[in-house]
């Protein structure tokens, strides 16, 4: 016995210390969701302020792009199929990060369920540790996954803002431009000064041109718009032939020949000019467009830089991380052996109070037990004392039952003498009624036939007196008939006679 309670005991300390290492790891482990419930909260809050603010944003944009008013309407529906598409990415992301969350989720509601029902068995713990670990993994996975997300769209804002930065210093650059030639246009002619900033941000093509409206008197030559107008009409009609000034001169009555002349001079060289400034502009918007190749080959070359830096960041980061793990287990095992140390000591003291424990219960089971055989010899000794006295109480039910029967066999006998006199009477009784009934029958049969009258059928008889007439008219003889002549009735009133 002695020995079995040994090996009793130190099974049950191997299961405590067992128990013992996964109550240390649940609570390192219900310290680290605690700090990670922490951060989520703190994300979630962030997230619906940047929600709010991107909800504003969106309203504040569909109002002036999207407006079926705007006079841009054609140029942004491409911005509209662009902004569609990426609205429905969003929302794909959004349910696959959804789905992501709803599996992290069960997997710790489920481990929340197993530590309500804790067993100290070594199955259960290592059934909690595989649940732990699935939903560690889960989480870690998921934190992985979104950092590198949040690391492409960090680059990709980056990449945003130099892009916005540099469209900013272009659009900065024409509004400087279109002022300087405002200000070109101020002046009256003779005095066109050009500037530094003017001759640095737009082509000497430009420049010239500009000048030239401002010194001929702008984009008509001096002339009003009708008289331009109808010069236009009549050089193209002639396509600039000599013959066209005739007829300009018909509609142009203000205007002499040399005028005419004069301003088809001043309008060869106006497209000239004209012609010089598209193909200027032309050149200047390749030559930014280069520019802005390069731009790009810079920003992809700085691109590949950072990605190299973060790539370095991050080993050295996860180089960081798993030594702050190292230096975070082997703080818990160095928990762990002092409790278990403190747990042996507890285990030891424990296992001296089972033992006298144990001997007490032993003495308490070897009372018991005698008082138990007592209890089965009283309760045997008892159960031959009833089985005696119900013997002895069936055998009084036996001989009770077969008196019971003699005299019911008595009583049944005279009974059935006495049924079977009454049945003996009421043959009898029938038997006279039935010889009666015969009797009657008979007396009924001769009267019957003395009664009987055989006639024969005569229909003749049907018009001869009867019998009975035949004997009256005997008794009575003869008498004559006579008419009768006067009828009887009553008398007629006066008021009616002669009507």
């Amino acid at each position: 016995m002695a020995a079995v309670a040994t090996a009793s005991g130190q099974q049950q300390s191997d299961c405590s210390f067992s128990t013992l290492d996964s109550g240390q790891h649940f609570q390192f482990q219900n310290w680290m969701i605690k700090a990670d419930q922490a951060k989520k909260a703190e994300f979630i809050r962030t997230a619906e302020k940047l929600k709010n603010q991107l909800v504003n944003i969106e309203k504040d944009k569909n109002g002036h792009l999207y407006s079926k008013k705007s006079d841009c309407r054609v140029e942004y529906s491409t911005l509209e199929e662009l902004e569609h598409k990426m609205t429905n990415n969003r929302k794909a992301e959004k349910a696959k990060i959804q789905q992501q969350l709803a599996k992290i989720h069960n997997n710790v509601k489920r481990l929340q369920r197993q530590l309500k029902d804790v067993k100290p068995t070594p199955e259960f713990v290592e059934k909690l540790r595989e649940t732990m670990e699935e939903a560690e993994n889960a989480i870690n996975g998921f934190k992985e996954e979104q950092r590198l997300i949040y690391e492409e769209l960090m680059k990709a804002e980056k990449t945003a803002t130099n892009e916005l930065s540099a469209l900013q210093k272009k659009i900065d650059t024409w509004a400087l431009g279109s002022s300087a030639i405002e200000r070109v246009f101020k002046l009256p002619s003779g005095k066109i000064p050009v500037d530094k900033t003017l001759q640095n941000h737009l082509p000497e093509e430009v420049i010239e041109f500009e000048r030239f409206l401002q010194q001929t008197g702008g984009r008509q030559g001096g002339w009003d718009d009708y008289d331009h107008q109808h010069f236009l009409k009549v050089w193209t009609k002639h396509k600039g032939k000599p013959s066209y000034i005739e007829e300009a001169l018909e509609f142009l009555s203000r205007r002499t020949k040399e005028d005419i002349q004069q301003h088809e001079t001043w309008y060869q060289e106006f497209l000239i000019l004209e012609e010089r400034k598209k193909e200027s502009i032309e050149k200047w918007k390749m030559k930014k467009e280069q520019e802005k190749q390069e731009i790009l080959k810079q920003k992809q070359k700085s691109e590949e830089m950072l990605k190299t830096e973060n790539l370095q960041h991050e080993a050295a980061q996860k180089q960081k991380a798993e030594e702050e793990r190292k230096k975070q287990q082997a703080a818990v095992e160095e928990w762990k052996r002092h409790k278990e140390i403190e747990f042996a000591m507890k285990q030891a003291s424990r296992q001296k109070e089972e033992e006298e424990r144990e001997k007490k219960q032993q003495k308490e089971r070897q009372r018991q037990f005698q008082l138990k055989l007592l209890l089965e010899k009283y309760t045997l000794q008892k159960e031959e004392q009833e089985a005696l006295q119900r013997l002895e109480k069936e055998k009084r039910e036996e001989a009770e039952r077969e008196e019971r029967k003699r005299i019911a066999a008595e009583k049944i006998s005279k009974f059935q003498e006495r049924d079977l006199h009454k049945l003996e009477l009421k043959i009898l009784g029938k038997q006279a009624k039935e010889e009666e009934k015969i009797e009657k029958e008979k007396r009924l049969a001769k009267l019957r036939e003395k009664a009987e009258v055989h006639v024969t059928r005569d229909p003749s008889r049907l018009y001869k007196p009867t019998k009975g007439w035949e004997e009256r008219t005997k008794k009575i003889g003869p008498t004559d008939v006579q008419p009768l002549l006067h009828i009887p009735h009553r008398a007629i009133p006066t008021w009616r006679q002669g009507v």
